[in-house]
Order: C-alpha cells, then sequence, then structure tokens
C-alpha cells in the first residue's frame, strides 16, 4: 500500500492531538477530582446527579428552615419562661397583700410594685422575634401587639399563626397569637367562676370551686342568696338563666361544701342577710385586666369588716385568675417544647439524608485518584511515544538513502 507524505502528516498529526487530548482531560479531571466534568463524559451518571444534587439542596434549604425555626421557637419559650416567673412573682404579692397586719400605705406600696410588674408582662408580651417581627401578633409581624387604649390593653394582630416548612409535606408554627395566649385567658377555675357580690356586706368569702361531675354542667349561671333571721343564716340557689329557685331555705355551715349542679363551692365567714356569690361559666378575661383588678383591690379601702371581706374576696379571684394565666402560659410553652423535640428529630433525619446524598454524589461524580494517576502516566507514555514515532516517519527520505 502506497503511502503518501500528506497522509503521514495528517494521521501522525491526528494522532497526537488526540493523546494531547486526552491527556488534558484527564489532567482536568485530576485538578478537579472530578471524574465526570461535563454530561457527556457520563451521560446517565450526570442525569442521576442533577436529581441527587436537587434533592440534596431541598434538605440543605430545610436545614436552613430548621434552624430558623428553632431560633423563634427558642426565643418565644425563654419570652414565656420570664412571662410565667413574672406572674408568680405577681402572686407572691398578691398573698403578701392579703396579710391582715398590713396598713393602706403598705397595701398601696404592693400595688406600686405590681403596676410596674404589669408593665413588665406588657413590654413581654410585645417582644420581637430574632428576625426583628413581633412575637405574639399573628401574621401582622410589624404591628405591635398589645397597646393602651380605655384604661385596658387591646390586642392589635391578627389571629394567625406563621409556620415555616421543615420537612417534605411538615410544616411547623413558629409563632404564637397573642390574643388567645394573653387576652382571652379563662377565668375562675377554667370551668366557671365563683365571685362575690359587689354589694356584700358581710365577711363571707367564696373559694374558687371544682367540679365534681361534668355530666351535670349545663352552662346556667347560679346565685347563692343569702337570709339571716333570729341568728340563723340560710340560702337559696337560684337559676339565674332559667329564672327558677332551685332550693330555698338551706341551713348555712361555714366551711361547709356547697354542691351545684355538678360544682361544688365553699363558703367561708359569716354572710349577711341580702349578700350574693354567683357561679357562671368560666368568662375569658386579659391576664393584663387580672393584674389590673388585683391592683385596684388593693389600693381600695380596709377601714370596714366589709371593705376587708371584699378584699379578700377580690385576692381570692385574683389568685384563680392568675393560676388560669400561668396553666395557659405552661401549655404554650409544652407545646413550644414539643414543636422543638420534633425539629431536634427532622434535623437529625435531614444531617443522614444529606450525608446519604453526598455519597451517592461522590460515587457518581468523584474521580479514582489511583485509577486517574495510572491513566495519566500511561496516557503520557503514548504521547510521548507518538510524538518520538511520528519524527521518525516523517524524517523517512530515499534522499537518505542515496
Amino acid at each position: 500500500m502506497r503511502v503518501s507524505t500528506t497522509q503521514i502528516y495528517t494521521q501522525g498529526a491526528e494522532s497526537i492531538l488526540r493523546a494531547q487530548s486526552e491527556l488534558f482531560a484527564n489532567q482536568q479531571r485530576i485538578a478537579a477530582g472530578r471524574r465526570v466534568l461535563a454530561p457527556a463524559d457520563d451521560p446517565a451518571a450526570s442525569a442521576e446527579a442533577v436529581v441527587v444534587g436537587q434533592a440534596k439542596a431541598r434538605v440543605e434549604r430545610f436545614g436552613a428552615s430548621i434552624a430558623s425555626a428553632n431560633d423563634s421557637l427558642r426565643h418565644a419559650d425563654s419570652v414565656l419562661g420570664e412571662f410565667s416567673d413574672t406572674l408568680i412573682d405577681i402572686r407572691t404579692l398578691a398573698v403578701n397583700g392579703g396579710a391582715g397586719t398590713l396598713s393602706d400605705a403598705d397595701r398601696g406600696s404592693i400595688a406600686t410594685v405590681l403596676e410596674h410588674r404589669l408593665q413588665q408582662l406588657v413590654g413581654l408580651a410585645n417582644s420581637r422575634a430574632p428576625d426583628g417581627g413581633y412575637l405574639f401578633s399573628g401574621y401582622a409581624s410589624g404591628t405591635q401587639p398589645f397597646a393602651r387604649a380605655g384604661g385596658g390593653y387591646v390586642y392589635q394582630g391578627d389571629q394567625g399563626v406563621r409556620s415555616l416548612a421543615v420537612a417534605d409535606g411538615r410544616k411547623v408554627e413558629t409563632s404564637l397569637a397573642g390574643e388567645a395566649l394573653f387576652n382571652a385567658v379563662r377565668t375562675g377555675n377554667g370551668t366557671f367562676a365563683a365571685t362575690a357580690g359587689a354589694a356584700n356586706g358581710g365577711s363571707g368569702i367564696i373559694d374558687g370551686g371544682s367540679v365534681t361531675d361534668p355530666a351535670l354542667l349545663d352552662g346556667h349561671t347560679y346565685r347563692l342568696q343569702f337570709s339571716v333571721a333570729a341568728g340563723v343564716t340560710t340560702y337559696a340557689v337560684v337559676d339565674v338563666t332559667a329564672a327558677t329557685t332551685v332550693s330555698s331555705g338551706n341551713p348555712f355551715v361555714p366551711g361547709a361544701s356547697v354542691a351545684i349542679a355538678g360544682m361544688q363551692v365553699t363558703v367561708t365567714g359569716s354572710p349577711a342577710s341580702g349578700d350574693e356569690f354567683t357561679l357562671a361559666p368560666s368568662p375569658r378575661q386579659s391576664v393584663f385586666a387580672t393584674v389590673q383588678s388585683l391592683i385596684a383591690a388593693l389600693r381600695g379601702p380596709s377601714a370596714t369588716p366589709a371593705d376587708r371581706t371584699a378584699l379578700a374576696n377580690g385576692i381570692s379571684v385574683a389568685l384563680q385568675n392568675l393560676t388560669q394565666a400561668q396553666e395557659a402560659v405552661l401549655t404554650a410553652r409544652a407545646g413550644l417544647g414539643a414543636r422543638m423535640r420534633e425539629l431536634e428529630s427532622l434535623e437529625s433525619g435531614n444531617e443522614a439524608r444529606a450525608l446519604h446524598y453526598e455519597e451517592t454524589l461522590s460515587r457518581l461524580q468523584d474521580l479514582d485518584y489511583s485509577k486517574a494517576l495510572s491513566d495519566f502516566a500511561r496516557q503520557q507514555l503514548a504521547l510521548e511515544a507518538a510524538q518520538k514515532s511520528f519524527l521518525r516517519v516523517s524524517g523517512l527520505s530515499l534522499f537518505n538513502f542515496l
């Protein structure tokens, strides 16, 4: 077969260029530490790597959301912990304020301290989250949730609860609605509230009561009406809702339990004729209003037995309502704790999935350095051989033998 000079040069150059290209491509892989630098290098692995990379990116986004949610929840828990501690302090001040040895000035001093505690509670309820938004204003994160209005505190946020996606198909609430938490707290014992009549003149004091039979609760409001005749105290039970008298002429024994429609209360002291006590389904009241009523009770007069009885009943009601506020805060904190534990579990799961995706991507894309270096040495040797052989072949000529 005749081989022309042109063919010798063309094929030799192509062989050298091909060897150089392979050597250069392998050098790029070694420098990058990647087996697949372009989809053409391994189409199947490249397609799979795209899917795995997207899944890994999604997990990383969830990881960032989990970190943000954890920050918000921990901050909310810290604020509620301080709020709970302040409520405990207020309870202690309320109990101290009921001591019979205190003067009006002493109780006034306690009321002044309580005013500062009230401002502390409002400040905590208006706390901001780490992102700068208000913690307890719902979706209206830029609106201060509580503001002074008409002698009380009104809620300016909404009822929404912000949330973040932390896993496929799972969102975690990262905020709390302040209206339900602070402004709509059950009063009394949480089922019904026992209160003394404002015009009572005796020394009768009613406790918070309890539920003895939930099946008998009918949601009605009842009233105990006391009468004193010839030194004998009796009471009547009136169903205010139905406008009927349930019973009358019941002998009153101080400290003895009185059972009404699944409810039980105890009245101590000596009620005067015409004194009344009401048992009504627990309304909802702001925790701030509870503290304000406690302050008003402590600033009230205590010159007469009736004044002192009204003070005792006022403090008793405030303590019951503070208990409900504390339980509401504890329930909210329990919910926050449950969410934080779930986030810990999701975070561990995300870390495991991210590691799995990293391993898969490494298998699909990463370079086997031992093989790559061996191939590089072989390709380098082949290139040198091709270059030397091209020089020898290109130098062949009949003129060299003449």
